[in-house]
């Protein structure tokens, strides 16, 4: 991977640019001592830091791994204590765990706020109230009443339902069964923090954070499915979890992940074709083009590339220009370059 310039991998240490995690690690030469980009230790002079590209090459050079950021873990795993809140919810969504609740179970209720927070861009208290919205949302979806669907998903009065349901959906309960729900989540890969989107069909949805213009995206979603974006699970996530953590460690080449990918006839094509582009292989717009037996339509084709919302899982990483060159990749150059060191086995950290 192309590590960047030691002025600009400075820069982002100081500023704790988390876009940086991934693409660098800084190795402090007074203390013997690396760290991730977004470090919270006492930033170094510019002459006492060096930097590289893995891990593995910081441990080469006589370097130990920072107790503060922690770099040899995956940034922002999720602690043992909050997988079983969150295996907790999952079985039975309706429940309400208090920040009393936490403090009995010996949980510090500010800690867990503040993972909430950085994972998921809303509370603990907030991530329950969507999960019995969710719960609501899918009775009502089958048919049940109103009022079957707000006492049997945790709330105590009719109104307090209602009100919060409109707050979520900006409509009312009953106007709610003309929309669909797509569940929302973030997942953390080695390349960074990722959002994916997924209704009953399928993933419709898999972006990172730092994608420019990836609310508009959200929002011509939600519009293309008469849908509204709610953070929760989704039947589909445990197994895009699964196969991307197997893509990212080597061990899996293609994905059975069912796909909604809502767009024009032609723009299907071409993320139907991107499929068809072998693991470890590369094609250039023009071949793409060619294949769609579209010649002529080069830059229609790198336009419904750029388009595509689900990333990796369409590997529209896989084209390049004509010359050899990587261009247009929404999730960042780097991480092009990233993903086709993988599949061609030139990564070995």
């Amino acid at each position: 991977m192309l590590l960047p310039s030691t002025l600009e991998c400075y820069q982002a240490l100081v500023n704790k640019d988390a876009s940086y995690e991934g693409r660098f690690i800084a190795a402090v030469k007074t203390t013997g001592i690396f760290c991730r980009p977004t470090c919270t230790a006492r930033k170094p002079k510019p002459e006492n830091v060096e930097f590289f590209a893995t891990t593995k090459q910081a441990l080469l050079h006589g370097y130990r791994p920072c107790k503060v950021c922690i770099p040899l873990e995956s940034r922002d795993s999720t602690p043992a204590y909050i997988q079983a809140l969150l295996n907790e919810l999952g079985h039975h969504p309706t429940v309400k765990i208090s920040d009393s609740v936490l403090r009995q179970r010996g949980m510090e209720p500010a800690t867990i706020r503040r993972w909430f927070l950085r994972q998921h861009g809303i509370t603990f208290q907030a991530y329950q109230r969507l999960n019995r919205i969710n719960v609501a949302f899918k009775k009502l979806q089958r048919g049940e009443s109103v009022t079957v669907a707000a006492f049997d998903s945790g709330y105590e009065s009719l109104s307090g339902f209602q009100d919060s349901f409109k707050a979520v959906f900006g409509v009312s309960p009953r106007q709610s069964r003309e929309q669909q729900i797509i569940n929302l989540t973030r997942l953390e890969t080695p390349l960074g923090t990722m959002l994916a989107c997924g209704t009953e069909a399928g993933i419709c949805l898999l972006e990172f954070t730092d994608r420019r213009m990836l609310e508009t995206e959200l929002k011509d979603l939600a519009r293309r499915l008469n849908a509204t974006i709610v953070q929760g699970e989704n039947p589909h996530f445990g197994l895009l979890r699964t196969q991307l953590a197997e893509y990212f460690a080597g061990t899996r080449q293609t994905f059975t992940i069912p796909l909604l990918t809502p767009g024009t006839a032609f723009q299907q094509a071409v993320w139907q074709e991107l499929q068809s582009i072998p693991y470890g292989i590369t094609r250039s717009y023009g071949q793409q083009a060619l294949a769609l037996a579209r010649p002529s339509a080069v830059r229609a084709v790198a336009s419904a590339n750029g388009m595509n919302r689900v990333a990796i899982l369409i590997p529209c990483h896989r084209v390049i220009g004509s010359n050899g060159q990587l261009t247009g990749y929404a999730g960042g150059l780097w991480r092009k370059q990233w993903l086709l060191d993988l599949e061609a086995g030139r990564r070995n950290d």
